[in-house]
């Protein structure tokens, strides 16, 4: 599997659909980027293009895996050595492209039915499963600015339990899409 993850900050929406780059979360880090290990996904990248905050992800990412939480959990540390910051889409696209000879595919996720390429999870499952190089690309605030979807191969459907609602954190977002594209289990 040759899959990326990349959380972007910028650009986004806040609750006025206004495109904003918004703050780092470590919770985020934290659970993503375990969750990207347990997956095998190749490297978690965090899109930024703010200086103070790629200086937090910085500290975050030295403190586990140089710094004392290196020794305190072993665990977190081989996590966080996923963790790669990247200061736009294109830069992070780049960055794959130069690691895996080939450019990534661009599938970008929404709450929302988006119109233009949709993907199913099905689909997604097959091409994350195959040999094919992936960017799965997750929005923060209230979501990614219509410029992302515009760049985007596809756009993976909005998870739905039945419910009706869906206002997820990204991270249990995340793990949902993970586990559906990358877990194992029988597609249907």
């Amino acid at each position: 599997m040759r899959l990326y993850l990349a959380l972007l900050h910028y650009p986004v929406y806040n609750k006025h659909q206004r495109r904003i780059a918004s703050a780092i979360t470590t919770f985020d880090l934290h659970d993503i980027s375990r969750l990207a290990k347990t997956y095998g996904v190749k490297r978690f990248f965090v899109i930024t293009p703010l200086e103070d905050q790629q200086g937090l992800v910085e500290r975050v990412i030295r403190h586990w895996t140089f710094g004392y939480g290196a020794t305190y959990n072993p665990f977190r540390k081989e996590a966080f050595e996923l963790v790669a910051i990247s200061p736009s889409l294109e830069s992070c696209a780049k960055s794959i492209l130069d690691l895996e000879g080939e450019r990534p595919l661009l599938i970008a996720t929404d709450a929302a039915k988006q119109s233009g390429r949709p993907m199913s999870y099905a689909e997604a499952s097959e091409v994350v499963t195959s040999e094919r190089v992936v960017a799965l690309l997750f929005g923060t605030a209230w979501g990614l600015d219509k410029e992302v979807y515009s760049h985007a191969d596809y756009i993976l459907d909005p998870v739905d339990s039945g419910s009706g609602y869906n206002h997820l954190s990204v991270r249990s977002a995340a793990a949902i899409i993970l586990d559906r594209l990358a877990g194992g289990y029988p597609k249907g």
